[in-house]
Order: structure tokens, then sequence, then C-alpha cells
């Protein structure tokens, strides 16, 4: 018997301000495209949706991705890791991800970190 959606939302290990980093990411390219955050209830909506749903942390409500933007991200699936303490959402990207207008949130700032060395087979 499958788990129930509060079931599933139960093992999410929420911090102190009862949020879950949500990483989304393109469905089939893997592309990293932003991070948000999410409520027990944003989760709900995101995994019962099929739209992905996010807590403003700044304006204190809830945000779907795409209401005003038309930049709308489709849920594809959705992945809790290993400690519970993030959850990776696969999307279909409809335009822009970031609120800059760009694909992704995480191409405007190089660190320029040193690259590891080289495995050897």
């Amino acid at each position: 018997m499958s788990e129930t959606v509060d079931e599933r939302i139960a093992r999410v290990a929420f911090n102190d301000d009862g949020l879950v980093a949500a990483i989304i990411q393109q469905w089939d390219s893997r592309e990293v495209l932003m991070l948000g955050w999410m409520d027990a209830e944003a989760l709900r909506r995101t995994l019962t949706e099929g739209r992905v749903t996010f807590w403003s942390r700044s304006r204190r409500e809830y945000w779907r991705k795409g209401d005003t933007s038309g930049h709308v991200q489709l849920v594809r699936g959705a992945r809790l890791d290993c400690d519970g303490d993030a959850v990776l959402v696969a999307v279909e990207q409809v335009g822009a991800a970031c609120h800059t207008g760009t694909r992704t949130c995480f191409d405007a700032d190089d660190l320029e970190a040193v690259a590891g060395p080289e495995l050897s087979a």
C-alpha cells in the first residue's frame, strides 16, 4: 500500500522555522535552476497540484512559480534526500527560473573555485 501525502510529508525534517530547502532541477537535462523554501503546506501543494509552490520568507505568503511571470514549473517528480532535510523537485521549466529573467539562478556569480585533481582510472 502506498503512503499518503501526509505520511510522505511527515518524513521531512523541517528546520526550526518549519521550512525545508527545495532544490529545483530541470527534469531532463538535470540543470539546477533555483533554490526555494517550502513549509508543509507548500510541499503538499507541490506534490498534489503539479505546479511548484514555495513559502516566501520575505512576504510571509505562498507563491506559485509562474502565476505572475508566466514562467511556470510543472512538476515531473520529487525526492527527499537521505537526511530528510532537503527536497529535490524535478520540473519542466517554462521560461526563466530566476526572478532576474535568466534561465537559472546559478549563472550570475562564479566563485572561481579551484578544481580538484583528476581521478586516475
